[in-house]
């Protein structure tokens, strides 16, 4: 069943956003020993953009999280789903995130990345919701900031759909309520970071 997504940014606008983005990054991270850690799933399209807007040598690295609530609600516990593939010792690492709302999933990563002895950490978001910030957020780089509506497209999800979509919109309240009605019984859903929330 198909539900209706109301755009907010298009898809030539995020293009260009990130385009932008790519030109600060390849300024702040000249020179420097740079890694790209793409959170899963959310920032999957986000972060293969963003890498081919930075012209700067650099390798890629992902971690997959899962992030538990109780329906909407984010409880800030993160349980991570795949590691990353090789050490980052004095790497200068940026976390790419596709949204950052509660704040609560990246403040875990970002301590559990300085455990592992990188030369830097920082943190790359495309899209911010103050609106649900339970906690202060590092964010180095940011795409937009959002106002407190479901999104969905450019990686982010509803029940694992959506995120084909090339660019980012408003999934319809009164679809997404009835969607929700429908998933009550089934278990959490992976993202690249806290659901968005309606």
């Amino acid at each position: 069943m198909a539900y209706r997504v109301q755009p907010l940014l298009s898809a030539d606008r995020i293009a260009e956003r990130v385009g932008e983005l790519g030109v600060e990054i390849t300024r702040d991270y000249s020179g420097r020993n740079l890694v790209l850690v793409g959170v899963l799933k959310g920032s999957f399209v986000f972060a293969a953009d963003l890498m081919r807007a930075i012209d700067l040598p650099m390798q890629v690295d992902f971690l997959g999280v899962r992030s538990y609530g109780e329906g909407t609600v984010a409880s800030g516990v993160v349980q991570i789903t795949q590691d990353l593939s090789h050490p980052i010792e004095q790497a200068d690492i940026l976390l790419v995130e596709d949204i950052i709302d509660t704040g609560l999933t990246v403040a875990h990563l970002m301590k559990l990345l300085a455990t592992r002895s990188p030369a830097s950490v920082a943190v790359c978001a495309l899209l911010h919701k103050p609106a649900r910030a339970r906690v202060a957020s590092q964010i180095d780089y940011l795409g937009f900031t959002v106002e407190d509506r479901f999104l969905v497209g450019y990686g982010l999800d509803f029940a694992e759909r959506y995120r084909n979509l090339p660019y980012i919109g408003v999934l319809d309240e009164a679809s997404q309520g009835a969607e929700e009605e429908n998933l009550t019984a089934r278990t959490p859903k992976t993202s690249g970071l806290e659901p968005p929330k309606s």
